[in-house]
């Protein structure tokens, strides 16, 4: 397999796995926000990624959860699950459960916390790729496993049967574009900003897109990559600035400003009256001063009126009480 052997491009959503207040995860707002999050018009949606909290995931409730997101996508967008773990034989059980519901690939770090060696990350990656015949998403996500991949590393991995595609998360922008020039020709390469830079190397250089924590913005972020591909410049770069003031706002790089990642996504998404929910623990609930931080975002990017507390709610389930 290479880039060729799949067509993913665009902005897919990492998307939050909704908790009620109980810690419970709410199935009902599961299916809720995946179909919300299909009819914005995504490239694809990713389950059980870092905005998913998958750490927090029960091995039961990750393979139902994989089943219950095919079965609302149902191949209407590309549909990416999170199989990272701490050993290669849970990966592998994960992988398993996607390939059989029906998902287009799997997103895969290398184990966190252990901080593998190239030698060791490479020997992961072929584990799983030898026993699921499923394209493999690597992922580079220095903040979360304390790796920060070289490109070297990179190419062996693009070298690997399964490996289509590389989602680079590093904060070195330097790294970043050394990986995607080296290897944009060979695997799909996610991670790109959605702003001049970004722009220009979609237009310029065929770029393939983002894989990242859109949720209530979602529609903007791929409206970015739709007006690039039509050449329509300046709507692009607009939808980018909206972007932009949410990424300013809530995270300084990678590391969020205040809350965690996923819990400012939810609180957005329980603002707009959707299933957010809550995190599980160890992750915290955003405070009352934290959510009008989140509403005020909402306000300047404009799925909010001005001084509305929430519209309507379009769902009304366990999943935000």
């Amino acid at each position: 397999m290479d880039r060729s052997s799949v067509e993913w491009r665009g902005f897919l959503v990492a998307m939050p796995t909704p908790f009620n207040a109980r810690g419970d995860l709410d199935w009902d707002g599961f299916d809720v926000l995946v179909e919300w999050i299909v009819q914005q018009g995504v490239h694809g949606i990713a389950v059980a990624g870092t905005t998913g909290e998958w750490p927090a995931l029960s091995k039961d409730e990750r393979h139902e959860l994989f089943r219950a997101a095919a079965r609302v996508v149902d191949g209407r967008t590309t549909l990416l699950g999170g199989c990272s773990a701490f050993t290669p034989g849970e990966a592998i059980e994960y992988a398993a459960t996607a390939l059989e519901a029906g998902h287009d690939g799997i997103l895969l770090q290398p184990p966190p916390y252990s901080c593998p060696n190239d030698k060791e990350v490479l020997a992961f990656f072929h584990s799983v790729s030898d026993a699921v015949d499923i394209p493999i998403c690597a992922y580079n996500w220095p903040r979360g496993t304390g790796i920060d991949m070289t490109v070297e590393l990179q190419r062996r991995l693009a070298e690997i049967e399964n490996v289509v595609a590389m989602k680079n998360s590093t904060e070195r922008l330097d790294f970043f574009l050394s990986g995607f020039f080296a290897l944009h020709d060979r695997i799909r390469y996610f991670g790109i900003p959605l702003n001049p830079l970004g722009l220009a190397l979609v237009r310029q250089f065929g770029a393939d897109g983002t894989i990242g924590a859109g949720g209530a913005l979602s529609r903007v972020q791929a409206n970015f990559f739709k007006h690039a591909w039509a050449g329509e410049d300046e709507e692009a770069l607009r939808c980018g600035a909206r972007d932009a003031v949410l990424a300013t706002e809530w995270r300084q790089g990678y590391a969020p400003k205040f809350g965690s990642g996923p819990a400012n996504q939810k609180a957005a998404f329980n603002l707009l009256g959707l299933p957010g929910g809550h995190p599980r623990p160890p992750l915290l609930p955003l405070t009352s001063a934290e959510t009008d931080l989140v509403r005020d975002t909402l306000v300047r990017v404009g799925l909010l009126a001005n001084g509305e507390a929430a519209p309507t709610p379009l769902y009304s389930g366990d999943a935000i009480s």
